[in-house]
Formats: structure tokens, sequence, C-alpha cells
């Protein structure tokens, strides 16, 4: 494993200072320098996002957060089915995980940590940073951040904003983030869409600096498709995509020794989960292929390497200890 190399500087108006990155994990090379097989070396991200299957975005309009606690919880038994998928592969992950989960699910957290995952955060009430004022994001993912600490012992580095809502307008996030010791962020997905979405970020891992310090972004795996740049992370679209198309993404990032970016929800794998009454079009987005999910996730993960997040973050954060809150990370 190596630091974060830098390459160049980009600036444009409103938008944050970027410093690209040319390599996370080096592939092709192993300790002695020597040329090894790429397939072999890279390892891409695998990252899961922690929630339950009444808590996505889409349902915001019909499922209140009040309402929560009415809805049976099916998200322990699914964590252990993604938990015993990676463990059979060998494979340790990123699991950004809902405040609101860890209150209520402690244990689950800490098997996911006691399997050698990595903890980030995920906010707590699963609230697109679009519908928050500055004041309200830092509250959410200060608390978040605490209880994830408090039940694992080990420092949290990275943050993903439910529904990738991080957007130009509201680079004030990445800010916040710096400010409350985040070390890195995965929430950018430089793609064009309706409801999210940073088509102006470099579709591969980058330095962002911002007046409050220097964070790392994770953005979300992308190809180019008849000259558009279209997602390909997973979630909804290892659903909906036919696989070849997420395939492909991976393997471009491996022929170019990038690393990218891979992410699922628990609920994804459930095929037995409750059918709640949602207008059509919200039906169809997010129960359709569900049924295929398991099976392309094994797939993904026998064809490619991936590892977690945390990995590519220089030794000195990694190493963050609770009772050393003044240290900082230096990303070069």
């Amino acid at each position: 494993m190596s630091g974060i190399v830098t390459a160049s500087t980009r600036r444009s108006s409103g938008s944050p200072s970027v410093t690209s990155v040319t390599t996370l994990l080096r592939a092709g090379e192993n300790s002695t320098g020597a040329k090894a097989s790429v397939t072999q070396t890279l390892k891409h991200f695998f990252t899961v996002d922690v929630e339950e299957y009444f808590q996505v975005n889409a349902f915001d309009e019909y499922i209140t957060r009040e309402s929560w606690p009415t809805y049976p919880s099916r998200v322990a038994d699914n964590v252990d089915r993604l938990l015993d998928m990676l463990a059979q592969h060998r494979v340790l992950g990123t699991f950004f995980t809902l405040g609101w989960i860890a209150k209520r699910h402690p244990r689950v957290v800490k098997r996911i940590a006691q399997a050698g995952h990595e903890i980030a955060s995920h906010g707590w009430w699963h609230r697109k940073v679009t519908a928050l004022t500055a004041s309200e994001f830092r509250e959410d993912v200060r608390l978040s951040k605490e209880v994830l600490e408090d039940i694992t012992g080990i420092r949290v580095l990275g943050f993903r904003a439910p529904s990738f809502s991080i957007v130009p307008g509201r680079e004030w996030a990445i800010d916040v983030l710096i400010e409350e010791q985040y070390a890195y962020d995965s929430s950018m997905f430089p793609v064009r869409r309706p409801e999210y979405g940073y088509p102006d970020a470099p579709p591969i891992a980058h330095i962002i600096e911002r007046p409050a310090g220097r964070l790392c972004e994770f953005p979300l795996a992308t190809t180019v498709w008849n000259g558009v740049r279209i997602p390909a992370a997973g979630g909804g679209y290892l659903r909906h995509f036919p696989y070849h198309v997420i395939q492909r993404a991976f393997r471009e990032h491996t022929e170019n020794r990038l690393p990218a970016v891979f992410y699922v929800h628990p609920w994804e794998l459930d095929t037995e989960q409750p059918r709640l009454p949602v207008p059509l079009m919200t039906r169809v987005r997010h129960y359709r292929g569900i049924r295929n999910t398991a099976e392309r996730v094994e797939r993904l993960l026998s064809e490619f390497s991936f590892t977690a997040l945390r990995d590519a973050i220089p030794p000195a954060a990694s190493l963050w200890s609770l009772t050393t809150p003044t240290d900082t990370v230096v990303l070069q």
C-alpha cells in the first residue's frame, strides 16, 4: 500500500480546489517494485450503506422518520448475510452505518467491526445534505460519528451522504466534515442526474482543498457509454443495469490501475422484505432486480479484488486512537 500521490490541481468557479490522485493502492507493483499482474494486485473498494429497507430516500414522502420504529427490522440478518459472503471471499470492506441503526442495533455494528471491516458514518437520520442547513448537517455527522466510535472504540474516518447528496452548491458540507475530523468522503457521483451528481468532479479518487483544510474524496464508479458518463458503482445500478455495464467499469479501472468504488445496501439482498404501499414507479425502483443482487455481488467478488477505503488512507490516519483527538491527517 502506498500513500496518496498528487498529480495536478484544478480550480473552477464555485467549486472546491481539487488535487487529483494518481494512485491509492499501487497496482502492478509489489514491495520490491517488481511488476505483478494488475488483476491480481489491484484492489477496488467494497462499501456497504447500512440502513433498513424502510429508510431509503425514495420512501421519504410515504414513511415518516417518526414511524420507523413501527416497522419490523431486518438489518441484522441482512448484514450477517453480507458478512458471510465477504468472509467466503476473504474481503474486508467499509460499512457506512446510520447513527439511528447503531443506537438501536449496537450488536450489528460490533459484529461488523469484529469481523475486521471498517465502520464509517452514513449520518444519523438518512437526510440528504440538500435538505439540511450547515448546522443541522454538523449535528448529524457529529452524533453519528460519536455513537459509532463509542460502540467500536475505533476512530471513524469516513462519511457518505445519503443519496450522494453532496452536490454543486453544497461544498460547505466538505468544510464541516474536515472540521469534524473526518479524513475522507465518498459522496460524490461524477454524473449528471436530476436527484444528485457532481458532474465536474474527477471520476477517480482525489484530494479536495477547502478553507477548512484537505479531504480525500472517493467518488463512485462510472463508465463512459456513447460519450456519456454513466453510474456503474452498484446499488440500484447493479440491479437495473445489465451486469456487463458494472463489469466494464471495474475492468476499465483495473486496466488503468485505478481503484473503483462499489456499493450495496443490505436490503438489496433481501427478497423477503415487506412490500410497502408506495406508488408503482417507486416500487419498481426499489424492488426490481432484488432477486439477482446476491448472485451479481458474488460474481463481482469472484472477478475482482476488493478492500476497505481505510486502506487507501495514510497510516497516520488509520492509526488514530480516541485518546489523541488533536492528531491530524497529512495527505501527500
